[in-house]
């Protein structure tokens, strides 16, 4: 038995490469970097957690607190928190409010006794006094009450003593 080759014929296309076969990942190599690791930090202060009272809810009492409050709904009761209190547009407070801001955009018949800044926006009513270093107050909103603003921020001055000229 005889096997026969044929040459190729300039009219043959060339023959198409084979496809090597798939070469396995090489294994995972060791950490070799000894520098220290970076970690995030724990040191920054984590984010107030803030308690909403919704839009359809009437509650009395008392909230005191850390965190922020969102009001959406009705309360009568007094608010004393380090965090913000946000009145939405529509919700109903009767109290006394003490907190580091307050952003209101609904009604209000008490006292802002203590607060570092008060926004009062264009929906917002306000039946009662405002103690606060800041206040923005927005065009169309209603107040009715006393304003005592932006005195804590500069210390009390002593009266000079001034005494009468040599003769």
């Amino acid at each position: 038995m005889a096997i026969f080759q044929s040459s190729p014929s300039k009219k043959d296309p060339p023959p198409a490469p084979t496809p090597e076969p798939a070469r396995p990942a090489p294994p995972p190599q060791a950490n070799t970097d000894f520098s220290p690791a970076t970690f995030p930090r724990t040191d920054a202060a984590p984010a107030a957690k803030e308690s909403v009272i919704a839009a359809d809810l009437t509650i009395e009492g008392k909230i005191e607190g850390a965190g922020n409050v969102r009001i959406a709904g009705r309360f009568k009761g007094d608010v004393n928190v380090q965090g913000d209190l946000t009145l939405e547009r529509g919700a109903k407070l009767k109290g006394v409010i003490r907190a580091k801001k307050v952003v209101m955009s609904g009604e209000l018949e008490g006292n802002i006794e203590s607060a570092a800044r008060v926004e009062l926006m264009e929906s917002a009513a306000l039946i009662g006094d405002i103690k606060a270093g800041t206040l923005t107050v927005a065009a169309g909103c209603k107040i009715r009450g006393h304003i005592d603003c932006g005195w804590e921020s500069a210390a009390p001055k002593a009266a000079a003593k001034v005494e009468p000229p040599a003769e």
